[in-house]
């Protein structure tokens, strides 16, 4: 299993939790799962840990370490709860990714993130997605339900979501 600390990658056991005392702050690990990955996101806010999960998902699909913020995409997602939020916040990024200009990030950051109405609005920094200049990595189908958590530490929250590949 890799972890993404945003300046660079070191292997780790899989499934790092709120207790280990040297995860970093913010992150993204992949887990494995029977014929798809779990990206396990975490951060000091829920907010962050949203961000963490769309970028883990889209590490899956290139290096975005090759990526380069040259533009920004923003889009907006809303949810009768919070997972459902996290699924379509997922599902939004995915679509952007797989429909003109296929856009890939290597930031995303919510601009606004109501919890009570379940809506979140956000930018992404990053370019069309260019074989010639971003490795393929694993295509991403569908973002699911399947053993979909958020949780609540007291100081960071983690969330779980399952891809389809």
């Amino acid at each position: 299993s890799t972890q993404s600390t945003g300046d660079h990658i070191e292997d780790i056991a899989p499934h790092t939790s709120a207790e280990d005392a040297g995860r970093p702050v913010r992150g993204y690990e992949y887990c494995d799962h029977t014929a798809d990955i779990q990206v396990h996101a975490w951060g000091a806010t829920l907010q962050e840990a949203f961000e963490e999960c769309a970028i883990g998902m889209f590490g899956y699909i290139t290096d975005i370490e090759k990526v380069e913020a040259r533009d920004t995409f923003t889009l907006e997602a809303e949810g009768h709860d919070l997972e459902s939020l996290l699924f379509h916040f997922m599902d939004e990024w995915l679509y952007a990714f797989c429909v003109e200009p296929f856009f890939i990030p290597n930031e995303i950051r919510i601009t606004e993130f109501d919890e009570v109405n379940f809506k979140v609005k956000c930018e992404g920094y990053g370019e069309p997605f260019d074989l010639n200049k971003h490795p393929q990595g694993t295509e991403v189908k569908a973002i699911t339900y399947s053993a979909m958590k958020i949780v609540k530490h007291p100081h960071c929250y983690d969330v779980y979501v399952i891809v389809d590949i």
